[in-house]
């Protein structure tokens, strides 16, 4: 992944070495909540933020600083390559696009979904409009998920903006309030879709920053491939349970995750990606 330009954004929150004021979640079921959560991004964390316990977290400084400015300094490029794309898309629609602010972190800090810290990896909190990232999770999409790479970071970056594109166009309301009427196994393939459309909308905003912010050869989509897939909730349970139950999939399969992105990077079309009403991708394995 080459940048072409590679502008920063200014609509980033730089909390690392703040201290955070978090409180971390206890252990138990909570924390197995969260192991899961590590492996899966773009999750809603409200319902798991708030299950904290008294003991408060401390900021530490990264082991490689220059590293971790790095990361950082990606991290902007991303962000402002995502609003570019966007500001464009909404704009030719006759819509105006809200640039979201992304949150820098290490350990924890305070959100409008509760308290953010490392073990949940990046999420959009929908009530606040906010991205949140511990620069340290590129560390782990590399390490634990076996997803190196720039392209492989970027596309986790533009996976949370994919929600707040959601976010923009009433998307993640309508969800949210259909949510409120139906039991858990409905809810939980809601999500599913809301999550797979957000692969898809990482995918269209590839197709479109490709050769205007950024230069992708065949490796670096195969990274976020990669990344994409090991993510999926039946290769997660499959790791984590020893099993694979299908009913409780809040993301999508691995299958699904792949196939999701690379429309959206094929056709560069936000209107294909209707993936709630979509029965495309029922039988990949």
């Amino acid at each position: 992944m080459r940048w072409l330009g590679g502008r920063e954004s200014d609509n980033v929150e730089d909390r690392r070495g703040s201290g955070g004021g978090g409180l971390l979640v206890g252990g138990g079921i909570g924390t197995v909540v969260i192991a899961v959560i590590v492996m899966l991004l773009g999750g809603d964390p409200s319902e798991i933020l708030n299950q904290s316990s008294p003991d408060q977290a401390t900021a530490q400084a990264p082991a490689d600083q220059q590293a971790d400015d790095q990361a950082a300094t990606f991290t902007k490029k991303t962000l402002a390559s995502t609003e570019d794309v966007w500001t464009k898309m909404f704009a030719d629609q006759g819509a105006q696009y809200a640039k979201p602010t992304l949150v820098m972190f290490r350990n924890a800090t305070s959100s409008g979904c509760g308290t953010a810290q490392e073990a949940m990896g990046p999420f959009y909190c929908p009530a606040d409009q906010k991205v949140y990232i511990d620069l340290s999770f590129y560390d782990e999409l590399r390490e634990r998920f076996n997803a190196p790479g720039d392209f492989a970071m970027a596309y986790v970056i533009a996976h949370e903006i994919g929600h707040h594109v959601q976010k923009q166009l009433g998307i993640m309301d309508k969800v949210d309030q259909l949510r409120g009427r139906q039991g858990e196994r409905e809810n939980n393939k809601l999500s599913v879709r809301l999550e797979l459309q957000a692969d898809f909308f990482a995918g269209v905003w590839a197709n479109h920053a490709q050769g205007q912010s950024i230069d992708l050869d065949k490796n670096d989509i195969e990274s976020a491939l990669t990344a994409a897939n090991a993510i999926g909730d039946d290769r997660i349970q499959k790791e984590t349970r020893g099993t694979v139950v299908p009913d409780a999939f809040t993301h999508g399969t691995s299958a699904q995750r792949v196939y999701w992105f690379s429309k959206g990077f094929k056709t560069g079309d936000i209107k294909q990606g209707d993936t709630f009403n979509s029965n495309e991708d029922a039988n990949l394995q």
